[in-house]
């Protein structure tokens, strides 16, 4: 048996200080998970969170260069930890999440805010959006086995050398491994899942010719540059 047109290469991450790869399998994007990121989107609170999801062919690994995308006039970064997922379940506790994360990087969920605005208006889904040609550079995966599971530590975001998002990982509302256990009562989560983690305070709009430089202390860094539209 064979496919009756091309089988495609998997999307996958880089491993820092290996050859091999991650494969990613899907990407779920946790939304308003910093207390000051919420306020500025008009939350108040602990809600109970809510994902999108962003297909693993959005991935730009590890960084490098993101075109403009099209049909949008108002393209906005998000700077987020990336949780990648090693051992799958169903019905996780939140106590043995851990368990099954293989590592942790730094990434964007780039986001088109006109469309998504424009479907939160006319109480339409989010994709276009957020679902998109490269909207999700994403830097290589650290293992755990070698930086533990960072729930402290410094996020943040330069464009153009200048300070956009600053923040502390304890600043989430709903820790790592709450989200995966609360992921995992609708989903079952698979090995090669990812999960971003959520953005703090700041997002804005970028152009082209800008260049974002941004990390997670103890865990990763990424550059992006921003080009012009294909």
């Amino acid at each position: 048996m064979a496919f009756v047109i091309p089988a495609w290469i998997p999307p996958a991450l880089p491993v820092a200080g290996s050859a091999d790869l991650f494969p990613v399998r899907r990407i779920f994007c946790v939304g308003r998970n910093y207390v000051e990121h919420q306020k500025e989107m008009g939350g108040d609170g602990r809600e109970i969170p809510f994902f999108f999801i962003k297909s693993a062919h959005a991935l730009v690994p590890p960084g490098g260069t993101f075109h403009y995308p099209l049909k949008t006039a108002n393209c906005h970064y998000e700077t987020e930890m990336v949780v990648a997922i090693a051992r799958g379940g169903r019905r996780i506790p939140a106590a043995q999440a851990n368990d099954h994360i293989f590592g942790y990087g730094v990434g964007f969920d780039m986001t088109r805010r006109d469309l998504q605005q424009h479907g939160k208006d006319h109480g339409r889904p989010w994709d276009f959006g957020k679902d998109f040609d490269e909207a999700a550079p994403c830097s290589a995966l650290h293992s755990a086995a070698k930086i533990g599971h960072p729930a402290k530590g410094a996020i943040w975001l330069k464009v153009n050398g200048k300070e956009r998002q600053k923040a502390d990982l304890s600043d989430m509302i709903w820790s790592v491994p709450e989200q995966i256990a609360f992921l995992s009562e609708y989903y079952t989560l698979e090995p090669g899942d990812i999960i971003y983690s959520g953005t703090p305070a700041g997002v804005g709009p970028v152009k082209p010719g800008d260049e974002m430089h941004a990390g997670v202390d103890g865990v990763a860094e990424i550059r992006v540059t921003i080009a012009p539209a294909l």
